[in-house]
């Protein structure tokens, strides 16, 4: 997934960052209210992990705009305060979930993980093709019940066609949901994922639509 981090203490953003780079996931890292606004308008985000207390302005403030304007995109709220006001009040704003600081990150990564699978419709995490599994929950697949190790990359390659089940995902928004700004990316780097993805689980697991993208296969 590609996520904006919107957190302006440092040592905070960076722990969560690293955790949702190791996850596999692409950050976008904003630290005011302007900045965020600015990516929100160039790139389509998966999850959007907001804290409440910036420096140009209140996050709840920026989150009711956000619905407002009529933006869709999973809101987590990550924060010190910890009163039952403020819950209500981050959750009655939009939020789809609010996290209390200091937090776990591992529980963040389980959070993040939930509030994607609401979003995309499957409450159950895990998907069989053919012979088969996958958890992106738990970031266990098995092909034949023997279990398959995967990278970041590759998790958040399988995670975003998941995600897009029933449609074709093209080449460039792959490259979008894997990489954030910044990052160096290969003009084969899609294609190399795909092809370690199918010599480890099968090359029916992801089918090529030459000219118009990749989708799941029965594999």
């Amino acid at each position: 997934m590609r996520i904006l981090l919107v957190e302006d203490d440092g040592l905070i953003g960076g722990a969560v960052r690293d955790q949702m780079l190791a996850d596999g996931h692409a950050v976008d890292w904003a630290q005011r209210i302007a900045e965020a606004d600015d990516f929100l308008a160039v790139a389509a985000y998966d999850c959007l992990l907001l804290d409440l207390a910036l420096p140009d302005g209140r996050g709840l403030d920026f989150l009711t705009a956000l619905r407002r304007r009529g933006a869709r995109v999973p809101v987590i709220i990550l924060t010190a305060r910890d009163q039952i006001s403020d819950r209500i009040a981050g959750l009655n704003g939009g939020a789809d979930d609010y996290l209390v600081k200091p937090f776990d990150l591992t529980e963040l990564s389980a959070r993040v993980a939930a509030v994607a699978r609401r979003y995309a419709g499957t409450p159950n995490p895990v998907t069989t093709l053919g012979s088969v599994s996958l958890d992106p929950a738990a970031r266990t697949a098995s092909l034949e019940g023997q279990p398959i190790s995967l990278t970041a990359r590759e998790w958040a390659l399988l995670d975003a066609l998941l995600r897009r089940r029933d449609t074709i995902v093209s080449k460039t928004q792959l490259e979008e949901t894997l990489y954030a700004f910044g990052d160096e990316v290969e003009s084969n780097a899609v294609e190399a994922h795909v092809s370690r993805l199918r010599k480890k689980l099968g090359h029916g697991v992801i089918e090529t639509l030459r000219g118009l993208g990749y989708r799941l296969g029965a594999a």
